[in-house]
Parts: structure tokens; C-alpha cells; sequence
């Protein structure tokens, strides 16, 4: 019998573990990429020497990882080298004191009992249940396509509905007073693109994944994890077109039957898209889509974010790989992206500087630099606001490291607003997706499958079960699983 033909739009993270694993499953694969390589925002930016990835820079759930390699025989080791960093990350305080977050577990706890009464015995309990919530969320959450709350209904019966119902600010200060560790546990929500306030304790597993699980990085930078994705799906026989924007979907009755593209038609049994999911949805005609713009107006986005990728002729003191400069006021600047949707004046950043681990990221005795700044989507993006920001944290990183940096700057480009939306056709501009707060989680974030067309489907951080890496690992894998159920 003739394989089923599958068109994938982009070729982002979750589509090429969908790729993957729909052509292991027997199915004819072709992903249409719009720009010239594959890992949609996850890039390589490379300029004298240096390397920067463009997207995303922190690796954890390592464990993710390792099972989508084993899910195809293979060994994670076989494709890319990790090494878990120590310190895992460093967090700078208005004070003009930092914090460094060990590699290991014990140190971490030592810590805490340095800087708060029995803060080791309240982060084993704390991490204790995060670490239960997070076998919740891998076993019996994450791994659904979120079709019906009846897949979760047990959920520990629905973790007793209190962890949906309190906020992690709210979980986090009931149990530790010292201001600098409730910022530390408060911080990987900014993975899921929600403030503290907002986002269900439920979601505290991510302290688990940091705390306990670590934090690593890919030899070469999370390039190279694209790149393994690549060379898997190559191998499984998977045809990648790059440079190949699709601009129309052809309907007959309600099945699509193929793509349009600046290189031709393709047709298809089955078009999943990994593009922007507000984006796809303009390709069709109106009766078929099946989310408004009044719906995604409506929808709490996680942040945009001001990008950038700095080479400086000079190696740089004081800092760690990951470093983040909590020296203002976190909710003040949450304000400006959730509230007033605002540039920030004093914004919270986020430095990463990959040559200190991995010496492919910069020439020797050069540092290379990457800012992040997160914005709300949709700002107005000017090279005006561009600069300013710069000089803001510029400053703010020689205050912290007792050294001149900005006549240190060989060079620096910038990525922000206008950029998601050019490169990624991203909504308004957003960085991560859809926030996971209580009204957008499992059921309530946007289908994986359409229901006004036979053989449509999504997958990507859009969708179940939301932002970050990991995540779209999994969601390739869950949106396989649906295709396969309903066209096998």
C-alpha cells in the first residue's frame, strides 16, 4: 500500500521530532522550511569566530532528551557531547551581591542553609513535591493531546485541585522569607512565559528540573542538538526543503489537499504545521479557521524579547556562563510586559556568555556575549529603543563586574520584535508561545488537531503541552500519536 504523504510547515523543534517519529511509524515526510536552515527560533548566528545561538541557550529535562533518542534505538551520546555546568547559573542582586547556583544538589541545599534557618530541610521538602509533580507531569500530563479533561482526571485526583488553584509566588513565600531564594525558586517560571502570581504551583516541577536535574550544555551550543535532529531525520529517510515558505493551503470540501510555496505546489494526505499557529491559520479561508484574532488577542503570550549577540575583544570577570541580573524590580518590570505592555525603564536580563564553558563559541581571550531583555509582544520596535536598552544594561554589567565593557564591543547585532515577525511570522511578535497559566493549560490551550478539517493538525509551542524545548520535543511526539490514531 502507498505511504501516506505528510507536509510539515517548519522545521522548528517539534516538528522535526514529529517528523521523526511519523516517519519511523511508516509515513512519507517532507518538511517545508521558510528560512534558509532548520531549527526555527534554536539558529546559529556566526560572525568572526564567534557562535552564537539565537534562540534558546539553557538545556534542561535532560531526560526528555535522552528518551526521544532512545525512542529510535539510538544513543544521545552517539550525536552530541553534554557537559552539566557548575555553577549552574549565577543570580545578581540589587544589593550588588550575587549568588551562585552549584552543580550538584548538595550544594545547592548548602546554600540555602547558609542564607536562611533549616533552608536546606525546607528546600528537600519543597523539591520533594515538585519532584512528585513532575513525575505527575511526565507519566500522566504532559504526554496527552489534551482532546478531554478526562485524560487527567485522575491526576492524583487533580492534585487534590489546590496546586491549580495557588500560584507559585504564593507556594514559594509560604515556605522560605529570605527575598533572594524566593527569587531563585521563582525564576524558572519564566520558562513557561507567565508571571509567579499567575502560573499554578503544580508547575514547581520545574524547580525540580533545575535544582535536581541540572543544568548542561551541548558541546558547540543547543545548535547542536538541531543538528542531531537533522541528521536523525535524515536518516529516517525525512526530505527537509529549506528556503521554502508556504503561502497558501488548498482545501477541497474539508481536506487539505496541498501546499503552496515559492517552489511549487506540494500536495499532501496530511499537513501538520510547527509554523506559528495564528500564522497557519491565515493561510486558510476564514470559515476554516478555527480560532479568531479576537481569540488570540485574548490569550496571555509569554514575552517578545530584546536579543543580543555581542563579541567582545576581551575575556570578562565576574560573571558566569548563565547569568541573571535580578538587581531591579522583578515585578515592576513583569508589569510593563503583562499590565501596561510597555518598554521597561529598569529591565530585569539575562546574560549568557558560552565561551567561559565551550571555547567553539569565541577565538581565544574573546568572550562572547548574549542579552536577553524580556519584552511584552507587540511593542513598537524601534533601533532607538534597541540602543537605549543596550546602554541601560551595558552599564549595568560593568557596575556588577568592576571592568569596562562597552570599549570592549567588537560588535553586536540585535533581534527583538520585528525579527520574531519576519523570521517566524510569530503573533505580535512573541518569543516562547502561549503563557501556561491556569485558564491555558492541557484542554484549554489551543487543538492539536482541527475540527473543521479532516487532516490538519499542529504541534509547537502554540499548543499542548507549551513553551520551552522540552516541551516541543514532546509535542512532536504527542501530535504523531494523534495522526496515528486517526490516519493509520
Amino acid at each position: 500500500m502507498k505511504k501516506q504523504k505528510i507536509i510539515i510547515i517548519g522545521a522548528g523543534f517539534a516538528s522535526l521530532s514529529a517528523a521523526s517519529y511519523l516517519a519511523k511509524s511508516g509515513y512519507d515526510v517532507t518538511i517545508l522550511e521558510k528560512n534558509e536552515t532548520v531549527g526555527g527560533r534554536a539558529r546559529q548566528y556566526k560572525k568572526d569566530g564567534f557562535t552564537f545561538d539565537i534562540g534558546p541557550t539553557f538545556y534542561w529535562m535532560p531526560d526528555v532528551f535522552e528518551n526521544y533518542f532512545k525512542d529510535f534505538d539510538k544513543n544521545l551520546k552517539d550525536y552530541y557531547s553534554l557537559k552539566r555546568l557548575d555553577p549552574a547559573y549565577e543570580v545578581f542582586f540589587d544589593d550588588k551581591t550575587s549568588l551562585k547556583i552549584g552543580g550538584s544538589y548538595d550544594e545547592i541545599k548548602n546554600t540555602f542553609k547558609s542564607i536562611e534557618t533549616n533552608g536546606d530541610q525546607k528546600l528537600d521538602a519543597f523539591i520533594s513535591n515538585a519532584e512528585s509533580n513532575y513525575k505527575i507531569a511526565i507519566q500522566d500530563l504532559v504526554y496527552n493531546p489534551g482532546e478531554s479533561l478526562l485524560e487527567i482526571v485522575s491526576l492524583k485526583t487533580f492534585l487534590k485541585l489546590k496546586l491549580f488553584f495557588q500560584s507559585i509566588k504564593g507556594q514559594v513565600r509560604s515556605k522560605f522569607k529570605n527575598e533572594k531564594l524566593r527569587k531563585i525558586l521563582e525564576f524558572p517560571v519564566l520558562f513557561l512565559g507567565a508571571k509567579p502570581s499567575t502560573t499554578p504551583a503544580f508547575y514547581n516541577f520545574m524547580n525540580y528540573a533545575d535544582l535536581k536535574l541540572g543544568t548542561w550544555h551541548p558541546e558547540g551550543g543547543m545548535y547542536e542538538v538541531v543538528k542531531s535532529m537533522e541528521k536523525l531525520n535524515n536518516e529516517l529517510n525525512v526530505e527537509i526543503i529549506t528556503n521554502c515558505s508556504v503561502e497558501k493551503i488548498n482545501i477541497e470540501g474539508k481536506t487539505v489537499k496541498s501546499v503552496n510555496t515559492i517552489k511549487g505546489e506540494f500536495k499532501c494526505d496530511i499537513l501538520l504545521s510547527g509554523a506559528d499557529y495564528a500564522f497557519t491559520e491565515t493561510l486558510l479561508p476564514m470559515r476554516l479557521r478555527q480560532y479568531s484574532e479576537n481569540y488570540w488577542n485574548s490569550k496571555t503570550f509569554a514575552p517578545s524579547a530584546l536579543l543580543f549577540f555581542v563579541g567582545f575583544n576581551k575575556k570578562i570577570d565576574n560573571v558566569s556562563h548563565h547569568s541573571l541580573f535580578f538587581d531591579t524590580d522583578f515585578e515592576e518590570h513583569a508589569s510593563t510586559i503583562y499590565d501596561s505592555k510597555t518598554w521597561p525603564e529598569k529591565p530585569l536580563f539575562y546574560a549568557s556568555f558560552p565561551s567561559i564553558t565551550d571555547k567553539t563559541a569565541a577565538p581565544k581571550a574573546y568572550e562572547a556575549g548574549i542579552f536577553l531583555i524580556p519584552i511584552a509582544p507587540g511593542l513598537e520596535d524601534t533601533e532607538t529603543k534597541r540602543e537605549k536598552c543596550f546602554k541601560i544594561i551595558m552599564e549595568r554589567l560593568e557596575s556588577f563586574t568592576d571592568q569596562n565593557l562597552q570599549d570592549a564591543v567588537l560588535f553586536k547585532k540585535s533581534y527583538s520584535v520585528n525579527d520574531f515577525i519576519s523570521d517566524y511570522n510569530s503573533y505580535k511578535g512573541n518569543a516562547y508561545g502561549l503563557a501556561n497559566t491556569l485558564t491555558q493549560t492541557h484542554i484549554l490551550r489551543p487543538k492539536l488537531k482541527t475540527k473543521k478539517l479532516t487532516n490538519l493538525y499542529f504541534t509547537g509551542q502554540l499548543t499542548v503541552p507549551g513553551p520551552g524545548v522540552p516541551p516541543s520535543l514532546i509535542s512532536g511526539k504527542v501530535v504523531s500519536e494523534l495522526i496515528q490514531k486517526y490516519h493509520s
